[in-house]
């Protein structure tokens, strides 16, 4: 048992769970800030192999990232890659600042190795961040920078489009890739982005703004994944990869949290809101190998859901993924756990 499973989480799970989120977020803040906090996140993820992977035009250092919802306002990504990850997703970012749904609205399940949230992207809106990402851009680094799009809460679904291209023109020049988040269940109807008509829309428009922000900025083009929920029908992932596919989006990541309680019990699990976590490993793996077999292996994929261990990555890769992030682990398993999966890698191999 590591020295984070015995002492650290018994401490933390005392605290209220957005709290505790909170005080994570200040402590790696304080360390990536200095020498010895740099030294110590070192220590603490170990020695992180050298694995690169190679997706839509980009090198990622290893496979392991973090999920969107942890660095919602784009403040730790450095400290998260000292401890590891290959890539951080920061965001979800919104136009504006935004407060999201009230608390309480994170809850653990430390039984079923699950957290239940109804965080609705709260964020403190694109502008707040952008100073933040030039930093992190500009400065040396091992790591890739993805950004979460999302849209303003009040945003109607025929006027979500110009929200996501807001975020995205504001983010451009410092993101590696944009992930285009249409499947969170916390903002009212934003699932329903991933019905046909309202999808094929926004990539496209999507697709259009990223052509022309590249030839501004004269770089390359940022990569696009789509993030889809575990809960699609067959049909709907269909129709899902169709608009996918014939705009020429680089990927999906498989997938957001789930509205489904299956095997959940005990008195947190009527909470309303995504879960994450234990429960999900199997669902969202199935959907990675569902998307894998129905693109024919064209669609370059993110898995997302129960990762805890080397053997769920690897899980992941055999259904189809190329890459996998992680987020509720890391409430449960600590801060090493990036070292430990990735050394867990290597032996397997």
């Amino acid at each position: 048992m590591s020295l984070y499973s015995r002492w650290i989480y018994p401490l933390l799970a005392h605290v209220e769970a957005e709290r505790a989120h909170d005080f994570t977020l200040a402590a790696l803040a304080l360390a990536q800030g200095t020498f010895l906090g740099r030294a110590l996140l070192r220590l603490i993820a170990g020695p992180i192999p050298w694995c690169p992977v190679q997706i839509a035009g980009l090198a990622f250092p290893n496979v392991l990232g973090v999920a969107a919802g942890f660095d919602k306002n784009a403040r730790v990504a450095p400290g998260l890659a000292l401890l590891g990850f290959g890539h951080v997703e920061v965001g979800t970012l919104t136009p504006r600042p935004q407060v999201g749904n009230p608390r309480p609205r994170l809850f653990r399940l430390p039984e079923q190795g699950a957290l239940i949230n109804r965080m609705g992207f709260p964020n403190e809106g694109v502008a707040a961040a952008v100073a933040r990402l030039c930093a992190f851009s500009q400065a040396e680094r091992s790591y890739l920078l993805g950004v979460s799009l999302g849209k303003q809460k009040e945003t109607p679904l025929v006027e979500a489009a110009a929200d996501y291209v807001a975020v995205m023109r504001a983010v451009y020049p410092y993101a590696d890739y944009l992930a285009v988040n249409v499947s969170s269940p916390n903002t009212p109807a934003l699932p329903a982005l991933q019905a046909g008509r309202y999808l094929e829309q926004l990539l496209a428009t999507l697709v259009a703004e990223n052509e022309r922000l590249a030839a501004e900025y004269e770089v390359a083009r940022r990569p696009l994944f789509v993030k889809i929920a575990p809960d699609l029908t067959h049909g709907e992932l269909d129709g899902v990869l169709v608009a996918v596919l014939d705009n020429r989006i680089d990927g999906i990541i498989a997938t957001n949290t789930t509205t489904g309680r299956e095997g959940v019990t005990g008195p947190l699990a009527a909470e309303m809101g995504g879960l994450s976590g234990r429960p999900l490993r199997q669902c969202s793996t199935q959907i990675i190998t569902a998307v894998h077999r129905r693109s024919n292996g064209r669609l370059p994929i993110i898995g997302v859901g129960g990762v805890r261990t080397a053997a769920d990555v690897q899980a992941k890769i055999d259904a189809g993924a190329s890459l996998v992030q992680l987020y509720t682990g890391l409430v449960y398993r600590g801060p090493g756990l990036a070292g430990r999966i990735l050394r867990g890698l290597e032996i397997g191999d």
